[in-house]
């Protein structure tokens, strides 16, 4: 039984929606972040990067209040107002290739911790922690955990009578994508919702794993703090977009490594070939098509690679993961990469282009082999939560990327 719940929105006024949005701060480059500070007084990048005001870098504990100043400058100013009464919102965005339409709401931080929502991911308790105390200094969160849900005809007709209105937001960001915003305030409506969601076992993290692990380590912590905790409080949720797994895009993130872990060429095709099949596809660039099939870049030519299912043992869902594959075969046993998260030797790159920027890599030396795969499925990123298991790092690079600011939730 999954809980969901309205709002009351901090957002910001229909004609300043395209200019206080922003994506999130590691998206854009340095010359672009100056770019909008210097002349986007509007944007949340103001609020997230306190220290421009002051012309100086700024960070810690420093940092958490001065974001704090900003977005009560920001409310004081009318950049920002308040619904006055709780609602759901369904927002969507287009781009030329892809539509991404889903509800935004508060999820219940008990249901993380029952497990309801489920994770395909570990988290870092360094980051959770100080995540933690970010939110508890600025006292919002303006970027949604994003959560997905099987397709549901309930649900789907609510949202398709709510988007068939006039939207409270649309506008065009310079990156192409067109946003829309419609407010689900009918009372009715806001229960027919919820009670579809509550016939719903489990909801799955899609993105924002240390984001959902602070939020609900933050509602443990002001319960705690509060004697009068009666479960109503909005530190009992925290603010997510909800997307069925239809609309959910999921891509792969290619590895590319430093060297070959002292191994000559034929040394290392000479170990590959215990758990590979190895055919030399030449200089054309080359993709996987399928799962357990993977493409390599090695000194100017493509490999496909077909695994020997008949030495590799099948155990459980992780097992059966092709990142995880990778991992137990070849960047591990033959390039000595035990630690994903921090060697400096491997590298990981995403995008339509992606084969062509990995051989490009490759070929000016900055890598010495390089690893394509197929995108891992929302069926395999389901199966691993409900066993309780988490993906390496950079198995998926997961869509939508969501807009900071555009929606703000209050604890």
């Amino acid at each position: 039984m999954a809980l969901i719940q309205p709002f009351k929105a901090v957002r910001p006024p229909k004609d300043k929606a395209a200019v206080v949005a922003s994506r999130s701060y590691e998206d854009y480059s340095k010359a672009e972040r100056k770019a909008h500070l210097e002349f986007n007084p509007f944007s949340f990048l103001h609020i997230i990067n306190p220290g421009y005001k002051f012309k100086k870098t700024i960070s810690g504990v420093e940092r958490f209040s001065l974001v704090r100043n900003r977005y009560l400058e920001f409310k004081e100013d009318h950049v920002f107002i308040q619904d006055p009464e709780p609602v759901f919102y369904v927002y969507k965005t287009r781009t030329r290739n892809h539509s991404f339409c889903g509800i935004l709401a508060g999820t219940s931080a008990e249901d993380y911790k029952n497990n309801v929502i489920k994770k395909h991911e570990d988290t870092l308790e360094k980051r959770e922690q100080l995540f933690k105390e970010y939110l508890k200094t600025v006292g919002f969160n303006a970027e949604p955990v994003l959560l997905t849900y099987p397709d549901n005809n309930s649900v789907q007709e609510i949202v398709e009578e709510v988007t068939a209105g006039v939207p409270e937001y649309e506008f065009t960001s310079i990156d192409r994508i067109t946003h829309y915003l419609w407010k689900l305030d009918d009372k009715k409506k806001i229960e027919e919702l919820k009670s579809a969601f509550a016939q719903m076992d489990s909801l799955y993290i899609a993105d924002g794993h240390h984001r959902s692990a602070s939020s609900y380590l933050l509602a443990e912590e002001l319960k705690a703090e509060n004697p009068d905790h009666d479960g109503s409080e909005p530190y009992n949720f925290f603010m997510s977009y909800l997307i069925p797994e239809s609309h959910l895009k999921i891509s792969e993130f290619n590895r590319m490594v430093k060297d070959l872990n002292g191994l000559t060429k034929q040394e290392f095709l000479v170990k590959l070939d215990e758990w590979y099949r190895i055919e030399n596809r030449g200089s054309e660039l080359y993709k996987p098509s399928k799962k357990h099939h993977f493409g390599m870049y090695l000194d100017g030519e493509f490999y496909s690679l077909y695994l020997r299912k008949s030495i590799y043992e099948f155990t459980d869902s992780l097992s059966e993961l092709d990142t995880q594959i990778l991992y137990e075969t070849v960047l591990k046993p033959i390039l000595g990469i035990n630690d994903l998260r921090n060697d400096t030797r491997i590298s990981y790159g995403y995008g339509q282009h992606n084969v062509v920027k990995m051989k490009d890599l490759i070929d000016n030396d900055k890598f010495k082999v390089g690893f394509g795969l197929v995108p891992v499925s929302v069926e395999e990123m389901k199966n691993i939560a409900d066993e309780g298991l988490q993906m390496p790092p950079k198995s998926t690079y997961i869509e939508p990327k969501l807009r900071s600011g555009l929606i703000v939730y209050e604890f």
